[in-house]
């Protein structure tokens, strides 16, 4: 039996396979080695009773992750799915590799990602080359559902939103400016917190001031991410992976074309590609 797995901060998605059928799946809690100790992992882990049962049957795990960006990370996330997966070989990339194989295969490309958090790299046919865009929602990620949820907070905490939207914010989330303050600064995973609230812009896409705050988070992602790839490795296809750009697809779009940029391919679910990828 095999397994795949592509782990976003908020969601890490399974799928466990037998001959090339899969055999059963399941979503768990992201798990993202810079915020999740090897305790909460198992934890976690344990709750799923698809993932328990077939523990021992489990040979190979290819797992993409979010946060496994160096040796040190990748080699604590395999030593602590070891312990679960007793007698499976592991193999753990970070979630930009995934997301490159997902979109690109074998082929060079310009991959970038637009989920919970947002990343970009040139993908050569076997390795997204190593660059400096990975700053994490603190000091990047723009364009990306938690960056999206932060300019929300900040248009509502400074009473910037439109009187309807606002009207909207509190029925839908029921916060105050003491409670949002707390979950960013006192409270563990504030980038969680923030991707929660992506659901307001796609359920209020057709309101103007929505429209433009998403337009200048994907003009940001361009001019951060995708311009720099674009002029450093020329015009090659340029393929997004995420949430975030599968469920904002027509204004992304819109957004490259005023770049004179064309979008080859948006992948809202990479987990599906990495498995027709690594179980033939």
């Amino acid at each position: 039996m095999v397994a795949v797995v592509y782990s976003g901060s908020r969601t890490a998605f399974w799928k466990l396979t037998q001959n090339g059928k899969v055999v059963a799946h399941c979503n768990t809690t992201g798990i993202n080695p810079c915020f999740v100790d090897p305790k909460t992992i198992l934890q976690i882990l344990n709750k799923k009773v698809a993932l328990v049962n077939n523990a021992e049957n489990i040979k190979k795990i290819y797992f993409f992750a979010a946060g496994a960006s160096s040796a040190d990370r990748k080699e604590v996330l395999a030593k602590t799915l070891s312990s679960f997966f007793r007698y499976s070989k592991i193999v753990v990339e970070n979630d930009l590799f995934g997301a490159a194989k997902a979109a690109c295969y074998d082929k060079p490309g310009i991959v970038a990602m637009l989920g919970s958090g947002s990343n970009c790299a040139y993908f050569d046919g076997k390795k997204p080359i190593n660059n400096n865009f990975g700053l994490g929602y603190i000091l990047g990620d723009e364009g990306s559902s938690n960056y999206f949820g932060k300019m929300l907070l900040k248009d509502f905490l400074s009473k910037t939103l439109p009187a309807d939207l606002e009207s909207k914010f509190i029925k839908n989330y029921n916060l105050d400016r003491p409670q949002i303050l707390e979950r960013i600064y006192n409270k563990p995973q504030a980038n969680i917190f923030l991707t929660s609230f992506f659901d307001f812009f796609t359920q209020n896409i057709e309101n103007e001031y929505i429209v433009e705050l998403i337009d200048r988070g994907f003009e940001k992602h361009f001019e951060t991410y995708i311009i720099p790839m674009v002029e450093k490795y020329g015009d090659k296809e340029i393929h997004f992976v995420g949430k975030v750009a599968a469920e904002l697809e027509e204004r992304l779009k819109h957004v490259a074309a005023r770049y004179n940029l064309k979008v080859k391919s948006i992948i809202k679910e990479p987990i599906l590609n990495l498995l027709k990828h690594y179980t033939n």
